[in-house]
């Protein structure tokens, strides 16, 4: 970190309803639920905690292989294994809530009903700080479609969570949409007090000796730098047109892409597929960050949010 005179500046950031105590979050997925990391690197620095997505019951999720390594990325299929909520409050949460930093539950269903029961269980909990909703998830009752593609059945996901959920609430955005904005705005008006974005971009790969997929599932979700610039562009478009707190996801792996999302409109990030390369790369951010905002003699974080000169 570069010395300076300077005091450390103020890092804390707002993301509706609750304030971090900076804007480094790791994303859902990529870190376990948090323990798994907890001999690489200091947990108690990290702004956030979300951990792996949760269901009502446990999940085995697709069959392999269910991991694919692409040019600048990499493609996932893996179906959202996880162990269920009640093995999350049993034999996850215990070790989560004796760190400092908030512990935030993401959470997807096959069906509204689904989210709605998941919101009421979790609401239960009181040592989760609060909800991550995942809705690129796809509704069983509607054919199949992935909720984050509809903006009504973005809102009625949404709305169902908020009806048995009290505290903070976040919503997931897919980037597989004609116009991110609308959906940003559907669920504002449901009662989301943060949006995060983008989730995983679907993709696919093919194997040219045997002509198959290379993915069990045939398609899956594509992440890492080379989806930063739609991630980006997505979080700047939604940063403009809704008036609560917008958290940006998708490709950061330094400390200047999570600048660059900052400067876009994004009050807070989250680090995903980067955590694969490098368990370290959530505290070499936050001290890279650190390391800027000293060497502009910028003293609060918050006043380089939102400041893109177009």
């Amino acid at each position: 970190m570069i010395e300076s005179n300077l005091r450390e500046p103020k890092l804390n950031v707002d993301i509706g309803r609750i304030e971090l105590k900076n804007p480094v979050m790791t994303a859902s997925g990529t870190f376990g639920y948090g323990q798994e990391f907890n001999s690489l690197i200091d947990l108690n620095r990290l702004g956030g905690i979300i951990v792996k997505g949760l269901s009502l019951e446990p999940s085995r999720g697709n069959k392999p292989p269910r991991i694919v390594e692409t040019p600048c990325g990499m493609l996932n299929a893996i179906g959202l294994e996880n162990v269920g909520i009640e093995a999350f409050e049993k034999e996850k949460l215990p070790f989560l809530k004796k760190l400092d930093p908030p512990v935030f539950a993401n959470i997807y269903g096959k069906s509204i009903e689904e989210y709605g029961k998941l919101a009421s269980r979790v609401e239960e909990i009181k040592d989760v700080s609060g909800v991550e909703v995942n809705i690129s998830c796809p509704n069983v009752k509607a054919g199949g479609v992935a909720f984050g593609v509809d903006p009504e059945l973005a809102y009625q996901v949404t709305k169902a969570v908020r009806n048995r959920y009290t505290g903070p609430l976040m919503v997931k955005l897919s980037p597989n949409v004609t116009d991110i904005t609308e959906i940003a705005k559907k669920v504002e008006h449901a009662g989301a007090d943060s949006i995060s974005l983008i989730n995983t971009i679907t993709g696919m790969a093919i194997d040219i000796e045997t002509r198959k997929p290379m993915l069990a599932n045939i398609t899956g979700g594509l992440s890492g730098p080379a989806i930063k610039p739609v991630a980006l562009r997505m979080v700047w478009q939604a940063a403009k047109a809704v008036k609560i707190p917008v958290i940006g996801v998708g490709g950061i792996m330094t400390a200047n892409d999570a600048l660059e999302f900052l400067i876009a409109g994004a009050s807070a990030v989250q680090i995903g597929t980067a955590n694969f390369v490098n368990p370290r790369t959530t505290i070499d951010i936050l001290d890279g960050m650190i390391d800027f905002l000293i060497k502009n003699r910028i003293s609060n974080l918050s006043d380089i949010i939102g400041t893109l000169e177009c």
